[in-house]
């Protein structure tokens, strides 16, 4: 995504942008998609957080940094999303990508651990959204507690217990579809 020229930007704002853009809009897309859990989707989020990014730049008022911002307008606009009646409405069709390389492995732990990555992402994007966003965070993202209550706009404690309890949420799932935590 280039905005040079096409709005008329002053150079700095320009400048901010594209380099939001050039940072953060793999990070984004991964978080659209983690929540989602449609990868088209993901990608028209993105784009609206980088209208809403453009539209408002002048108005940031820098308490936050860019990245907590941003993270904040992507959340916003993936709960807009799921409260739209076409998303809780229409049958809902995972479009998981396949975790099966164009070759086929010979080796069963490549197969397996692939199996897994997949079931673990299925479980993860099953989540109450409370607890999926905290858990994206912390270990998706590798973001520290306190950040994530900056981006959430939650209490620390909350999130710390989100975190617990949409762990154990996630182990239960899991243990019931077979995995073992031994």
């Amino acid at each position: 995504m280039n905005f040079q020229g096409t709005f008329g930007l002053e150079d700095t704002n320009e400048s901010i942008l594209n380099n939001l853009i050039t940072t953060h809009g793999d990070e984004l897309k991964r978080i659209a998609y983690l929540y989602l859990h449609d990868l088209s989707q993901a990608e028209d989020i993105v784009q609206e957080v980088f209208i809403s990014c453009y539209k408002n730049l002048d108005k940031f008022n820098h308490q936050s940094s860019y990245k907590t911002w941003l993270y904040r307008i992507t959340i916003n606009k993936c709960k807009d999303y799921q409260r739209k009646w076409s998303y809780k409405n229409i049958l809902y069709k995972s479009s998981t990508e396949s975790y099966q390389n164009d070759f086929v492995h010979s080796v069963q732990i490549d197969v397996e651990n692939q199996e897994e990555q997949h079931e673990i992402m299925v479980a993860i994007s099953k989540l109450p959204a409370k607890y999926k966003e905290v858990l994206i965070f912390y270990y998706y993202h590798d973001m520290p507690v306190k950040e994530i209550s900056e981006v959430t706009n939650i209490k620390v404690n909350t999130v710390k217990s989100r975190i617990t309890r949409g762990r154990q949420i996630l182990k239960d799932e899991l243990e019931r579809r077979g995995f073992n935590f031994g």
